[in-house]
């Protein structure tokens, strides 16, 4: 891999990190406070780079905690498939882990459900109308499964396309949240997601304020899912800011 040094990383809290931390009761009842010490409402931090694959038209590396992406962008180039004329081009995306990336090795593989969940998301920020019968390739290789992993994919590709110069209406930032018992809890880790009650996932676009992608597991009360939805948009918002600095960044250091 070969690219630009990244910025340091940075959080993106949709609401002030000085809350106090609460404790929260799981399934076997014991109390306990988040794995990595977090308040409920506190996102990990952010590392974020463009130009990772330097034989890829764009590429992005993402690090949230333990949770490790890169993501290579070929195209837009002519589909291997024979198709007749179309005004819009095509997006196909595909997911993959490594070996090596859970606890469970040897179990890297192919995602086709996060696959068709990646290219929703995609699909409705990108121009297709830009490229015109010819296709766009987004690999997505999950190097570290550490939680959120989905969320982290989205927005790292978004980050990708845009290095690859895809005209796109907006970036696309991706939060979600588990609910635990009575409690909320933002960009949350493996070990939460393996208790939690329910699961949120909204993918945006924070500067047009359009939603692309929600996803919604398990019940909920209707004031929850409107907390929810409140949170992971904050949260997308401020994330949004730190994937565009990560943008000016690159123009800024290309004209030293």
């Amino acid at each position: 891999m070969a690219g630009k040094t990244g910025s340091m990383p940075a959080t993106y809290s949709p609401s002030p990190a000085t809350r106090k931390k609460k404790r929260i009761s799981i399934a076997n009842g014991a109390d306990w406070v988040r794995p990595d010490n977090r308040s409920f409402y506190q996102c990990r931090p952010a590392y974020l780079r463009t130009s990772a694959v330097s034989t890829a038209a764009g590429s992005a590396y993402a690090e949230f905690g333990n949770t490790k992406v890169i993501v290579s962008v070929f195209g837009p180039r002519e589909s291997k498939k024979a198709m007749m004329y179309s005004d819009t081009g095509r997006l196909n995306c595909n997911v993959s882990y490594t070996t090596f990336s859970t606890s469970a090795r040897g179990q890297g593989s192919d995602n086709k459900e996060l696959s068709s969940m990646l290219h929703k998301a995609l699909e409705g920020a990108i121009v297709l109308e830009s490229f015109p019968k010819t296709t766009v390739d987004v690999f997505a290789l999950v190097l570290e499964s550490g939680g959120s992993d989905l969320p982290v994919i989205i927005s790292c590709a978004s980050l990708a396309l845009a290095d690859a110069g895809i005209l796109l209406y907006d970036l696309v930032a991706s939060v979600s949240v588990s609910c635990l018992g009575k409690n909320l809890v933002i960009d949350p880790v493996s070990e939460e997601e393996s208790y939690q009650d329910g699961s949120l996932m909204i993918t945006c676009m924070p500067s047009r304020n359009e939603v692309t992608q929600l996803t919604v597991t398990g019940e909920w009360s209707t004031p929850k899912i409107h907390e929810a939805m409140e949170l992971c948009l904050g949260a997308c918002s401020k994330l949004g800011e730190v994937m565009r600095s990560c943008l000016k960044d690159v123009v800024t250091d290309s004209k030293e």
